[in-house]
């Protein structure tokens, strides 16, 4: 009887090396994505090569060609995964009417802050790749001209000059936008305790009372 339960071991072993094969036939378009998108945020665009991730999931080339058409089918999968996250919810506020200033503005910032789904990494990577790119240059552009008007729009509904509304929202994004390119880290709470004294910052007296606050030209010309 010992001799006759070898042989039943020895079938079932090739099922059990087949396993692996298995597993590796579930890779789905989104994992690759998400390994380029890894890739793109920590080493560039230029490091998101179909070897290399092929490699990495212990793949063949064939099961990347499964999902994509090419690596340009890829890279518009890693642009997409932009629009979704980074720019979806500032093109649902664009149709936004009837706002209210305060929260708007309030909004904004927490579409930033919270990072729920937006991702600085993402949007910093993006920002560099297309520094390459002419037509991703462009829609970059736009982005970053759509966040600024959205701002200019809370500052206006709440009082602001025209000219003064651009300024604070440019100074809003900039300093924004400058986090993200310092790399700058901090603890969410840390960040959030802060948050109260940067509205009040950025806003200023007029967000209460616009039009009474004196204009920095007009307090130093009148001093003796």
């Amino acid at each position: 009887m010992k001799a006759d339960s070898a042989p039943a071991k020895a079938k079932r072993s090739p099922k059990a090396a087949s396993h692996p094969k298995a597993s590796r036939q579930t890779l789905s378009r989104e994992s690759w994505i998400a390994a380029a998108r890894k890739v793109l945020e920590k080493r560039g665009i230029a490091e998101v090569k179909i070897d290399r991730m092929a490699q990495q999931f212990k793949v063949t080339r064939g099961s990347f060609y499964f999902h994509f058409t090419s690596l340009a089918d890829l890279r518009d999968g890693l642009l997409q995964e932009w629009r979704n996250i980074n720019c979806a919810p500032f093109w649902a506020m664009r149709d936004m009417h009837d706002i209210d200033g305060l929260q708007f503005f309030t909004d904004i910032v927490h579409v930033w802050v919270d990072e729920a789904p937006f991702s600085p990494l993402l949007d910093l990577a993006v920002r560099d790749w297309s520094r390459t790119s002419k037509k991703l240059a462009q829609e970059v552009k736009d982005m970053d001209d759509l966040r600024i008007a959205l701002l200019i729009r809370s500052f206006r509904a709440m009082g602001y000059p025209e000219d003064e509304s651009l300024v604070r929202a440019r100074i809003t994004y900039f300093h924004q936008i400058g986090q993200y390119t310092l790399s700058f880290k901090e603890d969410p709470a840390v960040r959030r305790s802060y948050q109260p004294l940067f509205g009040e910052v950025l806003l200023g007296p007029l967000v209460q009372e616009p039009g009474s606050a004196p204009r920095p030209s007009e307090s130093r010309g009148g001093r003796r």
